[in-house]
């Protein structure tokens, strides 16, 4: 399997193939920016925070573990044992290790449409395109592109509303193929620093 599909495939973070950029930034309305604001103002709080995840993939299987973020820049994806899968995101660089198959992969975190989120300053208004908003009942989603271009594909935000919190993300695919995550229980808390630390476990350790 090509490995830049796997990483995007379990990690959920939007290492898809390049769109076609037809879709072009919707006109707001004073409604859709107060979404946007309010969205732009939670995420610039939510500096440390833990939670559960269930991920969809675009066949429909499903998996589970724990989610860390401590911003700037970091995450770890920790699945459930059953799947033997562990992503973090160290600040600079999203790896990947498998522990069914024995691989380790990584790459530029920038690579992925997680970086806007992990951003030092997260900003909504600019540093992304807004493709849509939409608003429902109890929450509303906004899709969303890089503005620099230097992450591919997009990526839907769902935030529950009063309170707002973040309630889950959809990458979606040149081919229309979506992976969804649905967080659980996201709540502030002071993380461990070494959370975000992965080092290859194959690799041989130096005091042996």
């Amino acid at each position: 399997m090509n490995r830049r599909l796997l990483l995007g495939q379990i990690a959920a973070l939007g290492f898809v193939p390049a769109l076609a950029r037809t879709a072009t930034p919707v006109s707001l309305t004073a409604a859709d920016q107060a979404a946007i604001d309010q969205a732009n103002a939670y995420l610039q709080g939510l500096d440390q925070a833990k939670g559960r995840f269930e991920q969809t993939s675009p066949r429909g299987s499903v998996s589970t573990g724990d989610l860390y973020v401590q911003r700037p820049g970091k995450a770890r994806f920790a699945y459930d044992p059953q799947y033997g899968l562990l992503v973090v995101a160290d600040g600079k660089t999203i790896s990947v290790y498998d522990s069914r198959l024995k691989t380790f992969d990584h790459a530029p975190l920038s690579a992925t449409p997680l970086a806007m989120l992990l951003s030092h300053e997260v900003r909504l208004d600019r540093d992304v395109q807004i493709l849509r908003v939409d608003r429902y009942a109890d929450y509303f989603a906004l899709t969303l592109r890089d503005a620099s271009g230097h992450a591919e594909g997009r990526i839907i935000l769902y935030f529950n509303t009063n309170p707002i919190s973040l309630r889950g993300w959809t990458v979606i695919d040149a081919q229309g193929r979506q992976t969804q995550i649905r967080l659980l229980d996201l709540h502030a808390e002071a993380l461990d620093p070494s959370l975000f630390v992965l080092h290859d476990p194959r690799a041989p350790r130096a005091d042996k």
